[in-house]
């Protein structure tokens, strides 16, 4: 399947070690992009641990392998994860995959490399595709620093309570989202992180159809009140720059004391609640009545 030659050495060096287990990337998307490394350890492990074995088995087919399957998910993780770890004790070798990606990034490997740490068992990664990195590097935004946030919690309270704990970060920061939370996500971004910041939306990664839109979190929200969200996303936020923090003036105002700010700029108080509201992302409503009371 590969034109890149191997040597005896390069043969030796991948061998299959028993009692260890791999993480094996797989594509996002375009089945290309699996390693000639990755095949050699799904083809030679003693089985396979998959999140979800009847999507796995699409993959294998079409890499002509057949194996040994255990699934491996969030809602079994603690009770199979030690089932495999027992097995790793007892010499098999095991490759971990998810339905697409690289294992423990936003994934309940994360748990089973902890459980293999503590119990001795040797692990091994076996780089491939990851899509937040894929989106990264075709945001536009800044990539020397960044913070892997992955999916917000579908809850509004808590969703909202975490994007507020971020509203300071300066590094890029990088999400998953899914379509049916896509507005609800990207209106709460805006109001926490203000119209202006700058988002780039990425989905169908790597396939026929990747689309990445470069956006203003407003533009975002305006965009998708008119078009249909489709596909899982990967949402990649600019971090807040210093101008953005020197602009934040009313940070520690009461809401009075910003409404009147404006008025006292030449405003009248309607434009000076409107101005208000618009600085602190909420309704006008919501100045007014605070003002009134």
């Amino acid at each position: 399947m590969s034109s890149i030659k191997s040597t005896n050495l390069d043969y030796e060096k991948n061998k299959i070690e028993k009692g260890m287990l791999y993480l094996v990337a797989t594509p996002i998307g375009n089945l290309a992009d699996l390693s000639e490394r990755a095949i050699k350890v799904l083809s030679e492990v003693d089985f396979i641990a998959a999140e979800d074995t009847r999507n796995s088995m699409k993959l294998l087919s079409y890499l002509g392998i057949s194996k040994p399957m255990v699934s491996y998910f969030e809602h079994n993780k603690r009770e199979r994860g030690q089932v495999i770890a027992d097995r790793l004790k007892n010499g098999e070798s095991c490759a971990l995959i998810t339905d697409a990606g690289t294992p423990a990034i936003s994934d309940p490997g994360e748990d089973i490399v902890a459980l293999c740490a503590e119990q001795n068992i040797p692990v091994s990664s076996i780089p491939g595709a990851c899509a937040g990195i894929v989106a990264l590097t075709l945001s536009g935004l800044p990539t020397g620093r960044f913070c892997f946030e992955g999916f917000l919690s579908a809850n509004k309270g808590e969703r909202r309570e975490r994007l507020s704990e971020l509203e300071n970060e300066k590094r890029t920061m990088i999400f998953h989202e899914a379509p049916h939370k896509l507005r609800a996500t990207l209106e709460d971004m805006k109001n926490t992180f203000g119209e202006d910041r700058r988002i780039s939306l990425c989905r169908e990664l790597t396939k026929k159809n990747e689309e990445v839109l470069r956006l203003t979190l407003a533009g975002a929200v305006e965009y998708y009140e008119q078009n249909a969200p489709r596909g899982e996303y990967v949402l990649i936020v600019e971090g807040r720059n210093k101008k953005a923090k020197n602009e934040c003036f009313f940070e520690n105002m009461t809401i009075e004391e910003h409404v009147n700010f404006y008025i006292s700029s030449g405003l009248s108080k309607m434009d000076a609640i409107k101005r208000c509201a618009k600085d602190r992302g909420v309704h006008k409503n919501i100045i007014y009545k605070e003002i009134c009371n």
